[in-house]
């Protein structure tokens, strides 16, 4: 097994951001702010960039892979936009319970299902059957919930901890899995190659930074 750095970024900014409609792509913010997480990442050494089936996703990762050439691309239902836990919402704030209200059985089956084949496939050391001692990076967009999950994951934190982490939009996330010992925090919500202007998309102002 080899070291697996995993980058995480959530899709950039969408148009109409008060629905979220799945077919809606990027705004002209959100493609700036894409285009400025890929000059952030030209030059590192991606074995891959995945991305998530809904068009932001997808074009987010497009822009940022164009500062990447060589590095393939793949769509996957896996790192989609999936409620990652059946959380029970008694105990928790008023307004976690009322967020989660809304979630269908189907919803609450499904997305735990396939965010645990997410941390099966990515959560974890890569194989090497080479036998090397490298390191393995890959770039996953996606959306808030995975990233959420994955760093509550990565902490081993309470299930219901992956609530009240909020990503933002283009923000880079890594972690570190190596062969021996617990995954590394490295970063989490790094926003630092945008400019204020373009941070906190969709968030309350206080989480500008």
């Amino acid at each position: 097994m080899i070291t697996r750095l995993l980058y995480l970024a959530r899709h950039g900014e969408q148009e109409d951001a008060a629905t979220e409609a799945p077919e809606a792509g990027l705004s002209e913010r959100g493609r700036r702010q894409a285009g400025l997480l890929g000059e952030r990442l030209r030059g590192r050494p991606f074995a891959a960039v995945h991305h998530g089936p809904l068009r932001r996703a997808a074009e987010t990762a497009e822009l940022v892979a164009a500062a990447l050439p060589g590095v393939p691309v793949y769509a996957t239902e896996l790192v989609g936009d999936h409620l990652p836990h059946d959380t029970e919402p008694a105990g928790l704030p008023p307004a976690y319970a009322d967020f989660l209200a809304p979630f269908t059985v189907a919803e609450r089956v499904d997305g735990p299902r396939v965010t645990a084949a997410a941390v099966r496939r990515f959560a974890g050391p890569a194989a090497d059957d080479a036998g090397g001692t490298g390191t393995l990076r890959e770039l996953v967009v996606t959306h808030a919930f995975l990233i959420a999950w994955l760093v509550r994951h990565a902490l081993d934190a309470p299930e219901r901890r992956w609530l009240g982490l909020n990503p933002h939009n283009a923000g880079l996330t890594v972690i570190r899995y190596g062969p021996a010992g617990p995954p590394n925090l490295v970063a989490f919500n790094d926003v630092a190659h945008l400019p204020p202007e373009l941070r906190g998309a969709g968030l309350p102002p206080d989480y500008v930074i």
